[in-house]
C-alpha cells in the first residue's frame, strides 16, 4: 500500500454515523387520558468496565406508563448503542440511562432493568425506577 492511502482515514461508516449523531426522540402519546404500559426490550447493550476495559454485556428491558410523550424506538436504539466505548460502572450506566428518559418524556412511571452478562462468576442485575408523586398505579 502506498503511503498516501496508509495514511488516509476512512470516513466513519454510516452505523457509526448515525450513532454518532443520534439524539434521543419523543413523539405525541396517543392515549394520553389512558394509563398503559410500554415494553421495550434491548438484548445487546455494551458498554466497557471503567476498572479492567474489558466489554460489559448486558440485556436492557424498559417499561414505562407515558404521560405525554413516548420515545422514538430508532432513538433509542442509536442512544444505546452510544455506549460501547464508554467506561462506566453497572450501577451509574442503569441510573444515567434511567435519568435521561425521565427528562425526555416525563413518564407517569418507568423502570429500567439492566441485566449484565456474569463475568468472573459474577452476575449483576441493576434496576432502577421512577414515579411522578401524585401518579396512582391503575394498571390493575
Amino acid at each position: 500500500m502506498p503511503p498516501s492511502e496508509a495514511a488516509e482515514t476512512p470516513a466513519p461508516r454510516y452505523g457509526a454515523r448515525a450513532i454518532a449523531e443520534a439524539e434521543l426522540e419523543r413523539w405525541p402519546n396517543a392515549a394520553p387520558e389512558r394509563d398503559y404500559e410500554i415494553a421495550i426490550s434491548l438484548p445487546e447493550f455494551t458498554c466497557l468496565c471503567p476498572r479492567s476495559g474489558y466489554p460489559d454485556f448486558a440485556r436492557l428491558e424498559l417499561r414505562y406508563v407515558p404521560d405525554r410523550w413516548v420515545v422514538e424506538l430508532r432513538s433509542i436504539k442509536l442512544y444505546v448503542n452510544a455506549y460501547r466505548e464508554l467506561a462506566i460502572a453497572h450501577e451509574a450506566v442503569t441510573n444515567r440511562i434511567l435519568d435521561d428518559l425521565v427528562a425526555l418524556l416525563e413518564p407517569r412511571w418507568m423502570e429500567l432493568r439492566a441485566d449484565f452478562n456474569p463475568r468472573g462468576n459474577v452476575h449483576t442485575v441493576v434496576t432502577a425506577r421512577h414515579r411522578q408523586p401524585d401518579w396512582v398505579d391503575r394498571r390493575g
